[in-house]
Protein backbone atom coordinates (compact mmCIF):
# COMPACT_ATOMS: atom_id res chain seq x y z
CA UNK A 1 0.00 0.00 0.00
CA UNK A 2 2.25 2.78 -1.28
CA UNK A 3 1.63 6.48 -0.98
CA UNK A 4 1.96 8.69 -4.04
CA UNK A 5 3.75 11.96 -3.26
CA UNK A 6 3.94 15.23 -5.11
CA UNK A 7 7.47 16.11 -6.25
CA UNK A 8 7.89 18.98 -3.78
CA UNK A 9 6.92 17.06 -0.63
CA UNK A 10 8.90 15.15 1.92
CA UNK A 11 8.39 11.47 2.63
CA UNK A 12 5.45 11.13 5.07
CA UNK A 13 6.07 9.74 8.51
CA UNK A 14 4.09 6.95 10.14
CA UNK A 15 0.32 7.18 10.18
CA UNK A 16 -1.17 9.53 12.77
CA UNK A 17 -2.82 7.31 15.38
CA UNK A 18 -6.20 8.78 16.27
CA UNK A 19 -7.15 8.63 19.97
CA UNK A 20 -9.91 6.42 21.35
CA UNK A 21 -12.11 9.39 22.17
CA UNK A 22 -12.48 11.94 19.37
CA UNK A 23 -14.54 14.29 21.53
CA UNK A 24 -14.42 18.00 22.34
CA UNK A 25 -11.22 17.62 24.39
CA UNK A 26 -9.45 15.92 21.48
CA UNK A 27 -10.36 18.54 18.84
CA UNK A 28 -7.61 21.13 19.53
CA UNK A 29 -4.78 18.57 19.89
CA UNK A 30 -5.97 16.81 16.73
CA UNK A 31 -5.99 20.10 14.81
CA UNK A 32 -2.46 20.87 16.02
CA UNK A 33 -1.16 17.43 14.99
CA UNK A 34 -2.73 17.79 11.57
CA UNK A 35 -1.26 21.27 11.10
CA UNK A 36 2.19 19.83 11.85
CA UNK A 37 1.71 17.42 8.93
CA UNK A 38 0.46 19.96 6.42
CA UNK A 39 2.17 19.63 3.07
CA UNK A 40 2.56 15.85 3.45
CA UNK A 41 0.39 13.04 2.20
CA UNK A 42 -1.07 11.76 5.46
CA UNK A 43 -2.74 8.63 6.74
CA UNK A 44 -4.89 8.64 9.86
CA UNK A 45 -5.06 5.32 11.73
CA UNK A 46 -8.60 5.03 13.10
CA UNK A 47 -8.29 1.50 14.49
CA UNK A 48 -8.53 2.58 18.16
CA UNK A 49 -11.38 5.09 17.89
CA UNK A 50 -14.39 4.30 20.07
CA UNK A 51 -16.24 7.64 19.84
CA UNK A 52 -16.46 10.35 17.20
CA UNK A 53 -17.89 13.72 18.18
CA UNK A 54 -18.97 16.56 15.95
CA UNK A 55 -16.04 18.83 16.80
CA UNK A 56 -13.43 16.27 15.76
CA UNK A 57 -15.42 15.46 12.66
CA UNK A 58 -15.26 19.16 11.78
CA UNK A 59 -11.47 19.11 12.27
CA UNK A 60 -11.16 16.04 10.03
CA UNK A 61 -13.37 17.51 7.32
CA UNK A 62 -11.48 20.79 7.42
CA UNK A 63 -8.19 18.92 7.10
CA UNK A 64 -9.58 16.92 4.17
CA UNK A 65 -10.53 20.17 2.41
CA UNK A 66 -7.08 21.70 3.08
CA UNK A 67 -5.20 18.63 1.87
CA UNK A 68 -7.36 18.42 -1.25
CA UNK A 69 -6.90 22.14 -2.03
CA UNK A 70 -3.13 21.69 -1.74
CA UNK A 71 -3.13 18.62 -3.99
CA UNK A 72 -2.18 16.31 -1.13
CA UNK A 73 -3.79 13.09 0.06
CA UNK A 74 -5.41 12.58 3.47
CA UNK A 75 -6.72 9.07 4.06
CA UNK A 76 -8.30 7.22 6.95
CA UNK A 77 -6.84 3.73 7.34
CA UNK A 78 -8.15 0.78 9.35
CA UNK A 79 -11.14 2.62 10.84
CA UNK A 80 -12.77 0.91 13.80
CA UNK A 81 -16.41 -0.12 13.51
CA UNK A 82 -17.24 2.58 16.09
CA UNK A 83 -15.56 5.22 13.92
CA UNK A 84 -17.43 4.02 10.83
CA UNK A 85 -20.71 4.03 12.77
CA UNK A 86 -20.00 7.56 14.07
CA UNK A 87 -19.25 8.84 10.58
CA UNK A 88 -22.44 7.21 9.28
CA UNK A 89 -24.49 8.72 12.12
CA UNK A 90 -23.09 12.20 11.39
CA UNK A 91 -23.60 11.80 7.63
CA UNK A 92 -19.91 11.91 6.78
CA UNK A 93 -19.07 8.35 5.77
CA UNK A 94 -18.27 9.25 2.16
CA UNK A 95 -16.45 12.54 2.83
CA UNK A 96 -13.03 11.19 3.89
CA UNK A 97 -11.32 8.52 1.76
CA UNK A 98 -11.06 5.30 3.77
CA UNK A 99 -8.86 2.24 3.38
CA UNK A 100 -9.58 -1.04 5.13
CA UNK A 101 -13.16 -0.32 6.13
Amino acid sequence: MGTTLNENTQQPGPALMLPEMLDLRAAAPLAAELMARRGLDTELDGSRVRKLGGQCLQVLLSAQACWQAEGMRLRLVAPSSDLIDGMDLLGASSLIPTIGA
